[in-house]
């Protein structure tokens, strides 16, 4: 939803309701992920995408029929590789689209829900997409501990908004979206109710430590994948706003001491990246003591030739970092794609970065058999 939030609270304000269709869940080579929302507007208006042009047209006929009667739908488009006037995904996929009325009367939370998202303020939206009739469509908007003054919405069962609460937080923790199964009256371990929720947690950090001409691209990168770009060095020279524009914050600081003080204050998460492009033993073996004996980040990857890998890894055992905790580095930083400039070199790392998260390969989907995406 974030992609059409400042259409659709433009429409809310205006009291002029919307119909809201949020991809829920996907199989095999779905083309967009859950979350990803589009809307039919009260003039006819299309805004966003759920499927990349696949089945926009009948999800927008759906969107107008909400809009006609109110009644919320929940859609499941497959493979149409068959028939070709069959509405599916060609890429052999299979998506499920939850399509809503929304409007003051219906979701009276989303001013605040809007605020939070702008705010960057983590809040997640839990949405019953299936189940009994009087239960479809109802939400639960969740909020972090301690804010107790928030609307909540709800579902109509204090049982199943209490096991959703518990639940939607864990989730939100990591900043993932994800399908949930209850029974119709929260039980865990029952079935006839599913519920969808969307995290809005801040943005992922990314942390590159090195004020050179690399950090300057890899910044840029990190910005365009969505994260909150901190570059870090210790010389007051190079570090400046000027040279990394691609940045939210440049500081200036011994990237060890940094690290550890982020650390302490807990602005270091199992979703943050950490890119080591100082390849200079003072700075970068200090830092790198700290950071892979971090109990959570998603990434550490530390730059330098073979030869300056190899002495790395002396230091850092001389130090008594183990074998284990090595072994969390990708030394030298990125996939071999041949890359020679800073801006090739950023998308070598961006690859690695994204293979690590989602359990790529690395290799060509020409030499590859069977589904796109695992």
């Amino acid at each position: 939803m974030r992609d059409v939030l400042d259409r659709l609270v433009g429409w809310w304000e205006d009291g002029k309701p919307a119909a809201l269709a949020t991809v829920v869940g996907t199989y095999s080579s779905a083309p967009r992920q859950p979350g990803a929302s589009m809307l039919v507007g009260p003039g006819g208006e299309a805004v966003g995408s759920v499927s990349g042009g696949c089945v926009e047209g009948a999800v927008y006929e759906l969107g107008q029929e909400v809009l006609a009667d109110g009644r919320p739908r929940f859609q499941r488009y497959g493979v149409s590789d068959d028939d070709a006037f069959t509405v599916g995904l060609t890429c052999g996929g299979i998506i499920d689209i939850f399509v809503e009325d929304v409007s003051q009367d219906t979701y009276p939370e989303l001013a605040a829900v809007a605020e939070a998202v702008r705010t960057e303020a983590p809040v997640a939206i839990a949405t019953v997409v299936a189940g009994p009739a009087e239960r479809l469509g109802r939400r639960l908007v969740v909020w972090p501990d301690g804010n107790d003054t928030a609307p909540t919405g709800g579902t109509g069962s204090a049982r199943l908004d209490a096991a959703i609460r518990d639940d939607a937080r864990g989730l939100l923790d990591v900043g993932r979206n994800a399908m949930l199964h209850y029974g119709v009256d929260g039980q865990r371990r029952g079935e006839g109710l599913d519920v969808f929720v969307e995290s809005f947690a801040p943005p992922p950090r990314m942390i590159v430590f090195g004020a050179i001409d690399f950090a300057a691209a890899v910044a840029k990168m990190g910005s365009f994948l969505g994260y909150r770009v901190t570059v870090c060095d210790a010389r007051p020279v190079f570090a400046t706003a000027s040279r990394f524009p691609g940045a939210n914050e440049v500081v200036v600081e011994w990237p060890h001491r940094y690290l550890a003080a982020e650390a302490a204050g807990g602005r270091i998460d199992r979703r943050t990246v950490l890119c080591v492009l100082t390849h200079d033993p003072k700075f970068d073996v200090p830092l790198l003591e700290v950071a892979l004996r971090l109990p959570e980040v998603a990434y550490i990857g530390a730059m330098g030739s073979r030869r300056t890998h190899d002495d790395r890894i002396t230091r850092l055992k001389e130090v008594g970092v183990t074998d284990a905790e090595i072994a969390r580095m990708s030394s030298p930083i990125g996939l071999d794609l041949g890359a020679r400039t800073p801006e090739e070199t950023a998308v070598s790392i961006a690859a690695e970065m994204i293979a690590q998260h989602w359990g790529g390969a690395g290799v060509r989907l020409a030499e590859r058999e069977g589904p796109i995406h695992v």
